[in-house]
């Protein structure tokens, strides 16, 4: 598995009371809030000054079964932002980027509708996810740029590569 050089934007801090920073550098973690009533909830997920996404590219969705492991993968070009609003996923990243003072960490995140959450994951970091539970999750996706299938910005990495050695195997049972 080859690293890559970082690029993209230099931030390490966006504005808003429930946005954070992960571990990994340029990794950005929104915990979203559900004002709920005897109707329903209302819930906001992104919001233009919060600054979590240098420019809009595509908005995409995708659904997967339970057992399913999606991983890895990584951009050179575009940054992702996560979001599952049914389901829940075990959510692992891995920093590509030999550059970066994260290079080699990875970090793991639990996100769904038991823990509504928005994920952004910078370029150059190797991302994927498992299903969680019997039942299947949803994932929503902004990202930065639009899929080109001419030049797709996508590399793929096993979800068992040995450099990332990630056990995807549910501890504490």
């Amino acid at each position: 598995m080859s690293r890559i050089n970082e690029t993209g934007p230099k931030k390490d801090v966006f504005s808003g009371p429930d946005v954070s920073n992960g571990k990994i550098r340029g990794v950005r973690i929104k915990k979203l809030v559900r004002h709920c009533d005897d109707r329903g909830f209302f819930q906001e997920i992104l919001r233009d000054d919060e600054s979590l996404l240098d420019r809009f590219g595509q908005l995409s969705m995708s659904k997967t079964f339970p057992g399913v492991i999606k991983a890895f993968h990584y951009h050179a070009h575009q940054d992702d932002l996560w979001f599952f609003p049914s389901g829940n996923a075990q959510v692992v990243l891995y920093d590509l980027r030999k550059d970066s003072a994260t290079s080699g960490v990875t970090e793991k995140f639990y996100m769904g509708e038991d823990n509504p959450t928005l994920l952004l994951i910078p370029r150059g970091v190797a991302h994927g996810y498992r299903v969680l539970g019997n039942l299947p999750v949803v994932i929503i996706y902004f990202t930065t740029r639009s899929y080109n299938p001419a030049d797709p910005d996508e590399k793929r990495i096993p979800y068992n590569d040995p450099d990332i050695g990630f056990d995807w195997e549910t501890e504490n049972r």
